[in-house]
């Protein structure tokens, strides 16, 4: 699809800056992998003594009936030491939910819920995005939803139950300002959902609850990934990104049934459950609903009363990854081993929003706060599992989400293929954890998210401004590298046509709201005036946290081969480093994916803010070589926002 909308004056970041021309060559066939080596003997060589092909049975490959439910397919799961058995596991993830058509079972089960509950009883409601309710770890500790006796994704009963009831309670908690243990008992809990304790009728619950499906031919099990990049170790924090694939079902509609028990005639109660369960299920059933999963609603989503931003984007580069599908087994003579190698699937995720915005809090936080108690608070305000469990304050949902242009083909033919680029609205709401008293929490956020917008992308290349790779030495893909932020909307409504320095000016406003709100949210524990030293700097140890050895500038100048100035300054010949194959990018300057350091992220960020200048961020640059990086764009005249009482 051609990005074709009339582009009127952006605002901030990126306002003003011309985007590329689109169009549409190559785009039918691209990002579809070649079908699966059935004989198991891909790639190139003539090599006989290479092993048999890693797929279960290539000679007799798996082929069950359509109907057939996911559980069938674990029974060819490869044992947990297999040297093939992570590809294998996400190959059979795939078939699980292409191979599979459970129309003829939901049209059955939908058929049965009209009747039991009656069609004045029933109601859809459509999941905007993902949802995963219930269910269980399955073999490699897949993380499974919930099935019935056939192996059909549903929702339970018990969970409609609970999430009407939950909902009911809230109200009274709110409506008597009581707490949750004296609202459960109330009277109007106790008439609708009954209670062990209670007298006569109404120790029994007046409405009967049936199992949800999904609507046939709107149900839509799919491959999802969880990535755990960051985690705490004590005080530190450790870099390892860790995907691990699950299913759940994608934009997925559902057929909800309730009736009175039998003898019970009163409508109205029948009534008021229903609308406790749509409103429950408006804030999210199952689980991670605090990050875009699970919410179900009965029309277009609308404004929430605990909604306080959106922000209406485009994004271009590399994209929001979900997962990697898998594709054609080949030997690879080179390695000596066989290579599934797949293509990545690009998505509009919340995950993605709220982990970028946790990461820019925890780079904040650590520069004015104690290492615990900046875990504490990233804790409290966007979640944690350990060493306490908490919801978090903050939800992050997506509406309207969507690729509009496909990523350029990694052939050599995809090489005059336009960028990837996706669209949306992302929404900032408030969980039933947040705190009542919300002003100081809700400029917090705000602040933030303007950071996070400014200082960088989002998904794969989130560090680096989108720039084309075409006319590189290298030759080969991806033909896209890096991340950039278009705002469609300008909640903040800041200035248009802003200068560097006025730019500046206003980056330094917002990260002293910033911290300003980050003291009355905490009750006074930050002081950032007194900026703290979080590790050990010298050439190959930063901390990735905005310290006394981080710098933040506003650098302007002419673009080079297509680049950025700040992006074509990085990427300089003088900073380059004797590689194997001749000269290369200094890992402790861009980042690194292998060698004796093993997996670095750069500690440099860049991000295209204006029409002609950008936003850098250098972790560790009170040492070489980004110490020699950052004044290589002051000799340039850079302005610089943080540390805001330094030079600039």
């Amino acid at each position: 699809m051609v990005y074709n909308r009339p582009q009127p004056p952006r605002p901030r970041p990126n306002q003003n800056r011309p985007r590329p021309q689109r169009n549409n060559q190559g785009c039918s066939d691209r990002n579809n992998p070649p079908p699966r080596n059935r004989g198991g003997h891909g790639g190139s060589g003539g090599n006989n003594n290479r092993p048999p092909s890693p797929w279960l049975d290539p000679d007799n490959e798996p082929t069950p009936d359509r109907s057939a439910s996911f559980v069938e397919y674990l029974r060819w799961m490869r044992p947990a030491d297999h040297k093939y058995k992570d590809a294998t596991k996400t190959q059979i993830l795939q078939l699980a939910t292409e191979k599979t058509n459970y129309d003829p079972y939901l049209r059955s089960r939908n058929q049965r819920i009209k009747l039991i509950a009656g069609n004045a009883n029933v109601f859809e409601v459509v999941c905007p995005w993902r949802i995963r309710v219930g269910g269980h770890r399955g073999p490699e500790s897949i993380l499974l939803p919930a099935f019935d006796a056939q192996g059909i994704p549903y929702i339970p009963s018990s969970t409609l139950r609970g999430v009407a009831r939950t909902q009911a309670i809230r109200e009274v908690m709110a409506n008597k300002n009581c707490h949750w243990a004296d609202a459960e008992k109330d009277s109007l809990i106790v008439r609708h959902f009954g209670a062990l304790d209670a007298e006569g009728a109404d120790k029994a619950g007046k409405i009967v609850f049936l199992d949800a499906y999904p609507v046939a031919d709107r149900c839509q099990v799919e491959i999802d990934m969880a990535n755990n990049i960051w985690s705490w170790a004590g005080n530190d924090l450790n870099y390892s990104p860790n995907p691990n694939p699950f299913l759940s079902l994608k934009e997925t509609t559902f057929l909800i049934g309730l009736r009175l028990i039998s003898g019970e005639t009163n409508q109205q109660l029948l009534q008021q459950v229903k609308n406790w369960l749509i409103a429950g299920l408006a804030n999210g059933a199952g689980s991670q609903v605090n990050t875009g999963y699970g919410q179900l609603v009965t029309k277009a989503l609308a404004k929430s009363d605990q909604e306080f931003l959106r922000v209406k984007f485009a994004l271009e580069g590399q994209l929001i990854h979900g997962y990697q599908k898998p594709g054609q087994w080949q030997w690879n003579d080179r390695r000596n081993e066989w290579q599934a190698r797949g293509s990545n699937q690009a998505e509009v995720r919340p995950t993605a929003f709220k982990s970028m915005l946790r990461y820019w809090f925890r780079v904040f936080a650590l520069g004015v706060m104690a290492p615990k108690l900046a875990q504490d608070w990233e804790g409290k305000i966007f979640g944690a599992i350990s060493p306490t469990q908490s919801h978090g304050y903050l939800r992050v949902n997506i509406i309207e989400g969507k690729v509009t242009q496909r990523e350029a083909r990694s052939s050599h033919q995809g090489r005059n293929d336009p960028c990837g680029e996706m669209e949306g609205m992302v929404t900032f709401s408030w969980s039933p954890e947040a705190p009542q008293n919300r002003g100081s929490a809700e400029k917090l956020v705000k602040n933030l998210a303007w950071l996070m917008f400014n200082l960088g992308g989002l998904g794969q290349g989130a560090r680096r401004p989108c720039y084309s790779r075409k006319n590189s030495a290298s030759q080969r893909a991806p033909w896209w590298r890096g991340s950039t932020f278009y705002l469609e909307s300008d909640p903040w409504h800041d200035p248009e046509n802003l200068s560097p320095k006025e730019y500046a000016s206003l980056f330094k406003r917002r990260l002293r709201d910033f911290y300003t709100a980050l003291g009355e949210v905490t009750q006074g524990q930050v002081m950032p005036e007194r900026l703290q030293t979080c590790g050990m700097v010298n050439v190959s140890t930063w901390q990735e946290a905005a310290d006394v050895n981080c710098c933040i500038v506003v650098a302007r100048g002419e673009e080079d081969f297509g680049k950025p100035f700040a992006l074509a300054q990085l990427h300089h010949q003088r900073f380059k480093v004797q590689g194997r194959n001749g000269l290369d990018y200094d890992g402790n300057l861009c980042g690194q994916v292998g060698g004796r350091g093993g997996v670095k992220p750069s500690p440099v960020w860049i991000a295209d803010v204006g029409d002609d200048y950008q936003v850098v961020t250098i972790f560790g640059a009170t040492a070489a070589p980004r110490q020699d990086y950052l004044q290589a764009l002051r000799d340039a005249g850079a302005i610089q926002v943080f540390p805001l009482g330094g030079r600039g």
